[in-house]
């Protein structure tokens, strides 16, 4: 065999430090492949669901991977396919022949696992035949899949697992960002004259702080604007609010990564959502930016605000 060239090298060494541009979830139907591909798709990746393997390049094209785009694939295969050990090592030469990386997880579950979770949930078996028991289409399914399993690159047992521990191995597998670059944090301000939100996961009242209200050289003005924002961030009793709030949202939203939460709504509120509310949801956000959390602000209520038009 001819020694590879320092060009072909280069390109291998590249390939492995590179991303897989396809994941092909394959496994036991209740092993919880559908849970996998919820966490792909909180990752960013182009999810199809029960794609036959035959089709994978094809969507490979049209979604543009290997574009340098920094798009990703992830698409579940089961054993409905007809032949999907030769179906799938085909793909997987086409897709090596296109210069796309693949990995491929097998996810296994028990026996008694399997059947407890389809008694649990009351479906049928996806590849259970007319009047076949369950524990008959599992060891079918089983014996099925052998020669796919010795294909993966991953192979995960999720019996004894919760569901936020598998999220917890896929993340730490694939994703490319860190847990709080995947967690969007929309923090708002709102005043509760105008009514409490709905959609917040955690809010705080802050109409305790000082308020620049009360002072006519600020009452036209908002929490955007700088004296304002040094009124109520400078205050004595700001400063000790926002230690003991910093020191909260240091627990609170790990705590919701945690649990797989990939998005939360912080909701900071104050009599009519232009002062206060809007100077510590900026802080807020500002703070949560350092800490590489992916961040949106906005304030729920400042259009309704009385302000001066300058």
């Amino acid at each position: 065999m001819a020694e590879a060239t320092a060009e072909e090298r280069m390109r291998e060494a590249a390939k492995r430090h590179r991303d897989a541009d396809v994941v092909i979830i394959t496994g036991l139907s209740g092993s919880g492949r559908t849970q996998a591909m919820h966490v792909f798709e909180d990752m960013g990746y182009f999810c199809i669901d029960n794609l036959p393997t035959g089709l994978i390049l094809q969507i490979a094209n049209a979604v543009g991977l290997g574009s340098g785009a920094g798009r990703h694939l992830a698409v579940t295969c089961d054993l409905r396919s007809q032949d999907l050990f030769g179906d799938l090592t085909h793909t997987l030469a086409e897709l090596s022949e296109h210069d796309l990386l693949y990995k491929v997880i097998f996810l296994d579950a028990s026996d008694e696992v399997l059947i407890r979770r389809y008694s649990e949930n009351r479906r049928r078996h996806p590849i259970a035949n007319e009047g076949e028991i369950l524990s008959d289409a599992i060891a079918r399914e089983r014996k099925g899949l052998e020669p796919t399993r010795r294909l993966a690159d991953l192979v995960i047992d999720t019996s004894k697992m919760l569901a936020s521990e598998l999220r917890t191995l896929i993340r730490s597998e694939f994703a490319e960002l860190s847990d709080q670059q995947l967690m969007e944090v929309h923090v708002f301000s709102f005043g509760f004259k105008h009514g409490m939100p709905v959609e917040a996961d955690l809010l705080i009242d802050v109409r305790f702080l000082p308020n620049p209200f009360w002072d006519p050289q600020m009452r036209l003005l908002t929490g955007n604007d700088p004296i304002v924002r040094d009124f109520v961030i400078e205050h004595a009793v700001t400063q000790e609010f926002l230690v003991a709030w910093k020191n909260l949202l240091d627990v609170v939203v790990p705590g919701y990564i945690a649990e797989g939460k990939t998005r939360v709504s912080i909701a900071i509120g104050c009599t009519g959502g232009q002062h206060r509310s809007v100077a510590i949801a900026n802080a807020t956000a500002d703070y949560l930016n350092a800490m590489e959390y992916r961040v949106v602000a906005s304030h729920r209520d400042l259009a309704l605000a009385n302000v001066r038009n300058d």
